[in-house]
């Protein structure tokens, strides 16, 4: 009987200290203690959904309501997670019955046993100077990270070979490598999932051995091209990655998929699913279809959310679609934005040299803060977006949904706007830019006063020599000095207190922009 009357209790306070871990994690971004805290989610996938040009609303549950409280992402990440799993990236599975190996000074080995199959890998180590035990980075396929400045900035590199988890050049009918040696040749899961499962299974290996060398809660992830697409699908798809930084990752990376086909020069996706078993076998469904997938990339940047991420693009190649790539960042950043954590993200396609995968002095200084902040946790440095004028994405274009001001739940911070609205009939305006050298974007909350109002406009006062590009969530009169935005069809009418949110991106200085509301 004591054992049964325990039960609800102890159930009661796992779900505590659940959510107590969540609002530590949202509030810091701070990696999860855990590969997938959502995993305990009731999630059911429907057989079919409808088809959108737009991106799919990221706040919008499968059952069609859409989320209120920062707790709730929890399982909205989940849901996305296995559609992303469904159509884009093939099951990843969760970590096997056994997983053991070493960490040393020089290198990590890792052994695999699951249903009787078994397979081992092993991954280099390079320390910086000091002491340890000491956070890491893992670089994916060792070119294209600037392994000097993560070492510079403390950091060890954890130097990761994808190709002996899941090799390239294989068909799909006979895969090869330690995932597929666990999971079949003929397993559905492309080789960006199996990558990401080897890295899990790594951190595995490091949490075991009990931080002497490396610290299991500080660890990074990042690499170039093929394998910028790999830090991306490693970051979103595994919580304890503490800061995921993917460069340069074209198609079947950051960019979004629907932006692929209208983005002249940028890899086609039948390419990038022929070129390579990349993809999971189910986007063959979608190459020629992006608009029936029921998730995007822009998802894949919120799924990181609110840990840190950081994402370089070279705008010079057009094969890599850096322009879709900024528009699934800055539709992205809405969601760490309404969970909190918008400065925990930085985009950053602002360079000089288009040779692929160098080593670039733009983003030297943004990585080591990156660094200082995640996972030495030394720094405070707020993200940025430095978009490059040649490869600008339009938001307003992609979506129709308004970002929630999302209540209660882990992450809550002070609020930009007045906790007291203003007095009935009227609205107040509050204005915040990531400015970066010639250009800004700007986002620009409203709050209706004590009564309710059908209808807004704001007026915004720019400094001088700025102009705006494109806008999204609101129409606009002019592009410099005074300039006049009124709402949407879809945001207009707020409850006494309710607000909503527009932005746009401009050139120039957005610093010091004034914004009123009627």
């Amino acid at each position: 009987m004591r054992a049964r009357r325990l039960r609800p209790a102890l159930v009661l306070l796992a779900a505590t200290v659940l959510g107590l871990a969540g609002a530590i994690t949202v509030a810091s971004g701070a990696a999860a203690a855990v590969e997938d805290d959502g995993a305990g989610c009731p999630v059911s996938v429907p057989a079919s959904w409808p088809a959108t040009a737009k991106l799919p609303d990221p706040f919008r549950k499968i059952d069609g309501t859409r989320i209120t409280a920062k707790s709730d992402w929890r399982c909205r990440r989940e849901e996305i997670k296995k559609l992303a799993e469904r159509t884009v990236y093939g099951s990843k599975p969760a970590k096997p019955a056994s997983v053991t190996g070493t960490v040393s000074t020089t290198g990590i080995t890792v052994n695999v046993s699951e249903n009787g199959h078994n397979a081992s890998f092993s991954a280099g180590v390079e320390l910086p100077g000091g002491t340890g035990p000491f956070p890491a980075v893992v670089v994916v396929g060792g070119f294209g990270a600037d392994t000097a400045t993560i070492k510079a900035s403390g950091a060890a590199v954890i130097t990761y070979d994808p190709l002996v988890v899941g090799k390239e050049g294989t068909p799909r009918t006979n895969k090869q490598g330690a995932f597929y040696s666990i999971y079949g040749s003929s397993s559905s899961t492309g080789l960006l999932a199996a990558w990401a499962w080897g890295v899990s299974r790594i951190i595995d290996v490091v949490e075991q051995s009990g931080g002497q060398v490396l610290k299991a809660d500080a660890l990074g992830v990042t690499g170039c091209s093929r394998y910028g697409k790999s830090a991306f699908a490693i970051g979103a798809l595994d919580q304890r990655i503490a800061l995921t930084m993917p460069i340069e990752s074209g198609t079947a990376g950051v960019p979004i998929l629907r932006g692929i086909p209208g983005e002249s020069g940028s890899q086609p996706l039948s390419n990038a699913y022929g070129e390579q078993p990349w993809f999971g076998d189910a986007f063959s469904a979608y190459t020629g279809n992006p608009a029936a997938l029921p998730v995007d990339t822009h998802e894949l940047v919120a799924m990181v959310a609110p840990r840190g991420l950081f994402v370089m693009e070279n705008p010079h190649i057009d094969w890599l679609g850096a322009r879709s790539g900024s528009v699934a960042a800055l539709a992205g950043a809405e969601v760490y934005k309404a969970l909190g954590a918008g400065e925990n993200i930085s985009y950053w396609s602002d360079v000089q040299d288009g040779t692929h995968c160098a080593s670039r002095p733009e983003w030297r200084t943004p990585l080591q803060q990156n660094i200082q902040k995640f996972l030495l946790k030394t720094g405070s440095a707020a993200g940025t977006f430095r978009i490059s004028g040649k490869k600008a994405g339009n938001l307003a274009e992609w979506r129709d949904w308004a970002t929630p001001v999302l209540t209660d739940g882990p992450g809550s911070t002070t609020p930009t706007t007045p906790t007291t609205p203003p007095p009935g009939g009227t609205c107040t305006a509050s204005v915040s830019v990531n400015q970066w050298t010639g250009g800004f974007v700007t986002t620009v909350r409203l709050t209706a006063g004590a009564a309710a109002i059908t209808g807004w406009t704001v007026t915004a006062a720019l400094p001088a020599g700025a102009a705006i590009t494109s806008a999204w969530n609101a129409g606009r009169s002019g592009d410099t000095g005074t300039v006049r935005f009124t709402n949407a069809g879809f945001n207009g009418t707020l409850s006494p207190g309710q607000s909503t949110e527009f932005g746009y991106q401009g050139t120039g200085t957005g610093t010091g922009t004034t914004a009123t509301c009627t």
